[in-house]
């Protein structure tokens, strides 16, 4: 066998978006690629045309795009293997079905889908399903159960017909997973698998173990879904004489709900409110619009750090890793077993860890078109010392806006809530005391206001709280933001009076 270097791929169908558990097969493939000096490889498995979905296809590059992840061959750059879009190879396998069918490890079958209908009601029982295969096969209408000459009249008649394996009967198919160990399945409990369609394109289970071969895949990194698949897909190779190029099989476990009950979906997302997806999708066939990680605020850098360690654990206590440092920490031994709960309040922590990794001016470029876009036009210098204010309590980048708006704008209404629990009768006579007070002074900066806020509350014998609360509710609109003295200093004296004498006519 020719020596070559570590080859996977990613190879989605661009059937819908791109669920956050198919972003994380894709990272785990790149990253053993990475580490391996191997090739991450794209392809587009689109044989399933009933399921295609317009625009899916963009969505998925545009979304790995986001994430960072760079294909070494793909539909864009090409590569020794092209084309890496599965309808465009549909040639090559009509070539590897007519190997099947002559050397017999494939048969014809002519069964009509009311046939199929029929079958499955007359052998279903209440603790078993109809499969086609073993104790079936003769029972249908195909070219085992059929003479030479019905089957010729069948095709010359133009009646459609797919392709199914044929399982061989009583034999243990025994691979060995990356992940899970040793595996072996009894091919009596398999069923004979559609390898190629009525309308002349290969099922999954062919085209993926044709193009894996061609491609020279050495692995295959992919979801647990699809590990009951792998026996057939060890006779596929078995049968084309390729065991000894087949590549090495790692079955990722699931991503849970956050109760650990099922696998995590779209509803789950959509119920208990965070994306599933890492773009937004707009879906056109049923005119929806599902919110992504990227609208919703987040760091690609924190989203991919967040899923890599979603099923996998580099045996230390470290959580925050670069892309780089997860291409040297990686290894597929550690990749857990069992399902990885995916807990909606560590995805916040991850990113609100990654906005504090990020300078101040870069996260100017993410406030500076939001203010463009409400009307604001600030000074940079201004809009830089906010971001750095409010920066620690940012845990999405719209935060920003929200949490820097009061320095652009004065607030047009006041917490309710927040004034019946501060305000008292007393509380206008000591406002307009301490305005007047700071109306006179000399320097406005943070050591001098603070000692003014000292000498008043003392003099008054107040609790600074009695002061500073109402401050707060009457410059902010409401009791949220950094230290006050900072917002008092960042606004200016002027306004930061104009401020409080506007809020105390409106209260």
């Amino acid at each position: 066998m020719e020596t070559i270097g570590i080859r996977v791929r990613f190879a989605p169908s661009p059937t819908g978006p791109l669920h956050l558990g198919g972003v994380r097969t894709a990272l785990y493939n790149y990253l053993f690629a990475k580490q391996t000096n191997g090739k991450f490889i794209l392809r587009i498995e689109d044989t399933d045309q009933n399921r295609f979905v317009p625009g899916a296809e963009e969505y998925i590059i545009k979304s790995l795009q986001w994430c960072g992840l760079e294909f070494d061959e793909d539909l864009t750059k090409g590569g020794p293997c092209a084309p890496y879009k599965q309808s465009e190879r549909s040639a090559i396998y009509k070539d590897y079905i007519k190997i099947l069918l002559d050397k017999g490890h494939a048969y014809l079958a002519f069964d009509t889908a009311s046939e199929l209908e029929e079958a499955r009601n007359k052998f279903s029982t209440g603790h078993e399903q109809f499969q086609y295969g073993i104790k079936t096969r003769m029972l249908m209408k195909n070219s085992l159960s059929m003479t030479t000459d019905e089957v010729k009249s069948r095709i010359d008649r133009g009646d459609r017909y797919v392709v199914r394996i044929l399982i061989p009967e009583n034999q243990t198919i025994l691979f060995t997973d990356l992940i899970r160990g040793e595996v072996n399945v009894l091919s009596d409990s398999l069923d004979d698998k559609v390898l190629f369609k009525s309308d002349g394109l290969p099922t999954y289970h062919l085209a993926n173990v044709v193009d894996d071969y061609l491609m020279k895949i050495t692995h295959v990194i992919r979801g647990e879904e699809w590990l009951p698949s792998a026996p057939m897909h060890l006779l596929l190779y078995r049968f084309f004489g390729w065991e000894g190029s087949m590549p090495q099989f790692a079955h990722l476990p699931l991503i849970l709900k956050p109760d650990g009950n099922g696998k995590l979906s779209k509803r789950d997302g959509d119920r208990l409110g965070f994306p599933v997806f890492p773009m937004e999708w707009k879906d056109p066939l049923a005119n929806e619009v599902s919110h992504g990680y990227k609208e919703d605020g987040y760091l690609p850098e924190a989203f991919i750090n967040m899923i890599a360690l979603l099923g996998w654990n580099p045996g230390t206590e470290q959580e925050i890793f670069s892309m780089q440092e997860l291409i040297e920490a990686f290894s597929i031994d550690r990749i857990n077993k069992s399902g990885a709960k995916y807990d909606p309040a560590k995805a916040k922590w991850f990113n609100h860890k990654y906005i504090q990794l990020k300078t101040d001016e870069e996260l100017f470029t993410y406030l500076d078109p939001v203010l463009k876009a409400n009307g604001i036009s600030a000074d940079r210098e201004f809009v830089l010392r906010a971001i750095s204010l409010v920066k620690e309590r940012v845990e999405l980048l719209p935060d920003l806006w929200k949490n820097t708006v009061f320095f652009f704008r004065a607030p047009e209404s006041y917490d309710q809530n927040v004034k019946q629990k501060i305000w008292t009768d007393a509380t206008p006579v000591i406002i307009e005391e301490f305005a007047n007070l700071v109306g006179n002074i000399q320097q406005f900066d943070n050591e001098h206001l603070h000692n003014i806020i000292q000498e008043f509350t003392a003099s008054r014998k107040i609790k600074t709280g009695q002061l500073m609360n109402p401050l707060r509710l009457l410059v902010v609109g409401s009791n949220q933001g950094p230290g006050m003295m900072d917002i008092a200093v960042l606004l200016g004296r002027d306004i930061f009076l104009e401020r409080i004498k506007k809020g105390l006519r409106n209260i």
